[in-house]
């Protein structure tokens, strides 16, 4: 589904200065140059009110990042249900890349209990969306790994494009390759792989609320299995 872009005068000067037409020139045209130029085309534009939200699912991402455009500032989300193989490889992958990361914990008042038992949308609220929104506070842009190939809520990404949620720019620089896109820029760039994808988990969340995936499932069926729910709310 096609997101909704600003105004051709944003009614807040100060949170982005792209307008409707230069979106609608935007995304194609950088979405055939590829997703370093879609990062450098950010970074150009907004420089330090960039972030960059990495989950560490692979390293394609930050490598992206730490080889075109490595000032920019890197979030990574801690909800205090990482899988311990996740934190084991964003502390690889960053210290590898030199990565500019800073890891985001929720608010003090919130402490590892078992809310995702019965109100998951309030766990994933108070773990993912508010310390988002804290980390991006104040920015004009934020970055994604999301990729259309990544389900149904996600296949009409666009490597640039307008979140009216945050009112702020979005970019998914990664939005139009798949799976062999992915695993060719891994393999030419020797980067690690998560453990977890080895062993049948193909997109990877809190350890409460992931399993692995059976063959022939959706790649994000391990994620809230049994539940309606599709999305933590970050890209809703």
């Amino acid at each position: 589904m096609p997101r909704t872009l600003p105004p051709t005068a944003p009614a807040d000067p100060g949170t982005t200065d792209v307008t409707r037409e230069e979106f609608a020139e935007l995304a194609p045209r950088l979405e055939a140059q590829g997703p370093a130029a879609v990062l450098r085309w950010a970074w150009d534009r907004f420089g330090a009110d960039l972030v960059v939200a990495a989950s560490f699912e692979d390293a394609v991402l930050p490598h992206l990042v730490a080889t075109t455009i490595p000032d920019a500032d890197v979030v990574m989300l801690d909800t205090q249900y990482l899988f311990a193989e996740t934190e084991w490889y964003a502390n690889r992958v960053s210290r590898r890349l030199n990565l500019n990361l800073r890891v985001v914990r929720p608010a003090l008042e919130v402490v590892p209990d078992d809310r995702w038992e019965t109100d998951v949308e309030g766990c994933c609220r108070v773990r993912k969306v508010l310390p988002l929104a804290e980390a991006l506070a104040g920015r004009r842009a934020w970055v994604t790994g999301v990729r259309r190939v990544d389900g149904p809520t996600r296949a009409g990404v666009q490597v640039v494009e307008w979140d009216a949620a945050r009112s702020m720019v979005k970019l998914n620089p990664l939005a139009a390759w798949d799976d062999s896109d992915l695993a060719a820029y891994q393999t030419e760039h020797d980067l690690p792989i998560h453990p977890l994808l080895t062993k049948g988990y193909t997109s990877i969340g809190c350890w409460p609320c992931t399993r692995p995936v059976a063959p022939g499932e959706d790649r994000r069926a391990g994620r809230w299995s049994g539940q309606a729910k599709t999305e933590c709310g970050l890209h809703a």
